[in-house]
């Protein structure tokens, strides 16, 4: 529990951003990510950006920009758009999240612009759950957040490890870089 001792003294601080890629709660997770190949890597953020995104999309079903977001980065990964059309797609999520006043939402918008950017590098891998788990301990607050946060950790894991075993079976387009 180690983490939440950490998450605590962050919020105290007031922080904005409650873990961290040191967090204890991520460090299977950490040590999975590097075993994956990029593949993998981008089929699990992307799958997590859409979990997300849904969420702002719920919310805010007027704003297309997250959806637009997940549609070219999908098609950034399959080489059809070069990386500036899907950056600045990335970069409108981030943007949105400065027009919001939710820090769970702002939360979400930052996850879900992270989990697309694995496809520019895996170094992102770890920006959704950083994010996604600051916005869980928004939405249920530190008093409440410690099963959600370990449940939604070992989904992470459970998910990885899926497309870890998915991804040579996939009839799917790659963009060059990423085969």
């Amino acid at each position: 529990m180690e983490w939440f001792e950490e998450v605590k003294a962050k919020q105290k601080r007031k922080n904005k951003v409650l873990f961290s890629k040191e967090s204890s709660c991520l460090q299977e997770l950490s040590w999975l990510l590097t075993r994956q190949n990029r593949r993998v890597v981008v089929l699990w953020g992307m799958e997590l950006a859409s979990q997300g995104v849904q969420v702002l999309t719920n919310h805010y079903p007027e704003d297309l920009r997250p959806e637009q977001m997940i549609e070219l980065c999908s098609i950034w990964s399959e080489g059809k758009i070069k990386m500036p059309q899907a950056k600045q797609a990335i970069l409108k999520v981030h943007a949105m999240a400065k027009e919001l006043n939710s820090p769970e939402e702002i939360a979400l918008c930052h996850a879900a612009a992270q989990g697309c950017s694995v496809i520019h590098t895996p170094g992102h891998a770890l920006g959704y759950p950083i994010y996604e788990l600051t916005a869980l301990v928004h939405r249920y607050g530190i008093e409440n957040c410690i099963q959600p946060v370990e449940k939604r950790c070992a989904e992470y894991v459970q998910r990885l490890l899926f497309w870890e075993q998915q991804e040579p079976t996939l009839q799917r387009e790659w963009a060059s870089f990423l085969r």
